[in-house]
């Protein structure tokens, strides 16, 4: 299969890119830059030049593909609202350039979008009259879907892992460092899903080949860790204390990120496994902090 990736060269879709190649496809990779290009020429697949807001490279890409995976968001949340706009108009082209096809679009959305307190499952729906932005994502997703594309959701984890991760769980770290102490939200015993990236580019690749129209598929490999136990890690890793900060403190300490350091987001992902034959077999979380490096450097 000839498949399109956007996000191509990041975190999660270098991982799927090498995932898609293993697997027989032939890849072409969304890059805006030089260095993104060569990434891509020296690991076997076809350079698409164009970003997520440039559209009508997007349908270009799309529309000589055999099918689509849309991993590419632009995550600087100083222009968070700006950042979901985009992520729908690029949903929209890339499912323009598929319509009329049964060729597949997988896009990502993520699992902290769901009600929290309990397990969700792939039915869940999204909560009605919530505002959080990154909805657009699923909603675009919606939206294609009813013009007769085959739209798959994956919906991510707050914390996909590995060496080189550069999300939620680096910048924990670095607030650690920064204030003195590793904190976690006093008595809200919440939890985080998590997924290693390579059996989340595992499954990006099932959902291509084998995913239903509008069907969500949740790509974690462990339930819930103990966000106490995060911060008990990130502790015990730069010999800092280990705090437990009320919700008013917590917001001093954690700034923007204090909605995510306390969301309880026990998440199930036994349907996708039993559909897609979906196991995981990276380490969890947890053992990731004590092996893959995430506090190495001149500041460890």
């Amino acid at each position: 299969m000839r498949v399109f990736v956007t996000g191509a060269t990041g975190f999660i879709g270098t991982a799927i890119v090498k995932e898609l190649l293993a697997a027989g496809h032939q890849v072409t990779g969304l890059a805006r830059s030089e260095t993104s290009a060569q990434w891509l020429t020296a690991a076997g697949a076809q350079v698409h030049r164009g970003d997520i807001e440039d559209i009508d490279s997007l349908h270009r890409g799309a529309a000589a593909a055999d099918g689509v995976i849309h991993a590419a968001f632009n995550h600087d949340f100083s222009k968070f609202q700006q950042n979901c706009d985009n992520d729908w108009r690029a949903i929209e082209a890339l499912g323009s350039a598929l319509a009329g096809s049964e060729r597949p679009l997988v896009i990502t959305s993520g699992t902290a979008l769901l009600t929290p307190g309990y397990p969700v499952t792939e039915q869940e729906p999204l909560p009605v009259n919530y505002s959080n932005p990154r909805m657009a994502s699923e909603l675009a997703a919606a939206a294609v879907a009813a013009t007769g594309v085959r739209v798959s959701v994956v919906r991510l984890p707050p914390s996909v892992h590995g060496a080189g991760d550069h999300g939620f769980v680096p910048m924990l770290i670095a607030l650690a460092r920064e204030k003195g102490e590793a904190a976690f939200v006093a008595d809200s015993a919440n939890r985080w899903p998590a997924v290693h990236r390579v059996d989340a580019a595992r499954l990006f690749r099932l959902v291509l080949e084998q995913g239903a129209q509008r069907a969500n598929y949740h790509g974690n490999a462990e339930e819930g860790v103990a966000f106490r136990d995060i911060a008990g890690a990130i502790g015990r890793h730069l010999n800092l204390p280990v705090v437990s900060k009320t919700p008013e403190q917590a917001a001093g300490y954690f700034g923007w990120f204090a909605h995510f350091a306390a969301i309880d987001n026990p998440t199930s992902s036994q349907q996708t496994r039993d559909l897609l034959d979906w196991h995981p077999q990276q380490p969890g979380l947890l053992d990731d902090l004590d092996n893959a490096g995430y506090f190495s450097g001149p500041l460890a």
